[in-house]
This record gives structure tokens, C-alpha cells and sequence, in this order.
């Protein structure tokens, strides 16, 4: 029996095609050294879980569904006054993926979650951590067709970070290119946003 039949489908890719091509324009000629992917790492914060529990019940319910995998409750870790926030309180959910469900997350995430994003003009290329990991954010989690949509209460977002073994923010790009992620494309798609000057010393509160 073939091995690569029972590969999830971007795995057999990486591993039939991508790798050697990979090791080829990288100039790459350990093996060890080729860039691929490490793990998934999903981020859901739920700020009003504070005043509300349910609503944390329901982001875990929902990131079950997207992830195939029970998340963790994610806590503060320090207490802020102006926010009703104490050290230990549940603010979130986080799911960590590795192996198969890590490449078939991947493989949902780019065929079939992200082009049902209205309006989509490609992720951001420049927002990577200097090494090979990449982070991007959702604000919609009925993009992922595992969510009914009659069954939403409130509209979630979510961080995604792509680990990569990558030492390099270009090794890491490279991984992702190979495998088709909508980077924006154009003259202004390596460069990061401006920051907004700020007017005036800041004393704290809304901005």
C-alpha cells in the first residue's frame, strides 16, 4: 500500500514536490534545513467572557468545530482595574495543532476558509516575527463552513500564527509561497502599515 494515500493531502504535496523544489531555490543542501511546517496555533479572545461566562462556552464550542481539536481556556495573567479584569479569569480559547490535523487545518484554511472572506484582496506579507513564523488575524468565524451560521450569537476573530522550522522570515515566506498562501500582491505588499503619531503625552484611558 502507498503511504502517501493515506497522507493528508498538502503533507503528500510537501513531502512528493514542494520539499525538493524548496531545497532548490533555497540553495539548500541539508535536508534537515528545508523549511516546513511546525504546528498551528489558534488564538480566540473573548473579552466580554468576563461579565458574560456563556460566551466563552460558545467560542470553545466553535473553535472544537474549526480546529477538530478540544481547545484550552486561555487566563489573564495580571489583573486590570479598568477593565474589570482579575489575574486567573478565562479570556479566551487556544488550540495548538500538530501533525495530520495541522495539515489538514492548513489545507481548509487556504481553500476553502479564505476565499469565502467578502471583499478579499490577499494577507498581509509582512507580518512575521524575524523568525519564519507567520501571524494573521480573522474577524469572521463563519468564514469556516463547519460554523452554522443560525446557530451565531456574536461575531468572533481569531490570531492564526504558522510555525514554521524556518530560520528566516524569507524561509518561511518561501514554505507558504510553495503552497499557494494569498500573500496581497503589488508595490505595497512587503511594507508594514504606519503607526499613527500620537498627538500629545498620553495619560491613560481611551485614546
Amino acid at each position: 500500500m502507498n503511504a502517501t494515500a493515506t497522507q493528508p493531502r498538502l503533507k503528500a504535496r510537501y513531502n512528493n514536490t514542494i520539499k525538493a523544489q524548496l531545497a532548490k531555490d533555497l540553495g539548500i543542501e541539508n535536508e534537515m534545513q528545508i523549511p516546513k511546517l511546525d504546528k498551528i496555533v489558534i488564538n480566540m479572545g473573548v473579552g466580554r467572557a468576563t461579565q458574560q461566562p456563556s460566551l466563552l462556552e460558545k467560542a470553545v464550542d466553535e473553535l472544537t468545530l474549526i480546529a477538530g481539536q478540544k481547545p484550552i481556556v486561555t487566563k489573564a495573567q495580571t489583573s486590570i482595574a479598568g477593565f474589570k479584569l482579575r489575574e486567573g479569569q478565562a479570556i479566551g480559547t487556544k488550540v495548538t495543532l500538530r501533525g495530520d490535523r495541522m495539515w489538514e487545518f492548513y489545507d481548509r484554511l487556504i481553500s476553502v476558509a479564505i476565499p469565502r472572506i467578502r471583499d478579499f484582496r490577499g494577507l498581509p506579507a509582512h507580518s512575521w516575527d524575524g523568525r519564519g513564523n507567520y501571524t494573521f488575524g480573522l474577524n469572521d468565524q463563519t468564514v469556516f463552513p463547519e460554523i452554522n451560521v443560525d446557530t451565531v450569537d456574536h461575531q468572533r476573530g481569531m490570531d492564526i500564527t504558522i510555525v514554521t522550522t524556518a530560520t528566516t522570515n524569507e524561509g518561511g515566506k518561501a514554505l507558504l509561497d510553495a503552497f499557494g498562501f494569498p500573500f496581497k500582491k503589488g508595490a505595497d505588499a512587503e511594507n508594514a502599515p504606519r503607526k499613527k503619531k500620537r498627538r500629545g503625552p498620553y495619560r491613560g484611558g481611551k485614546k
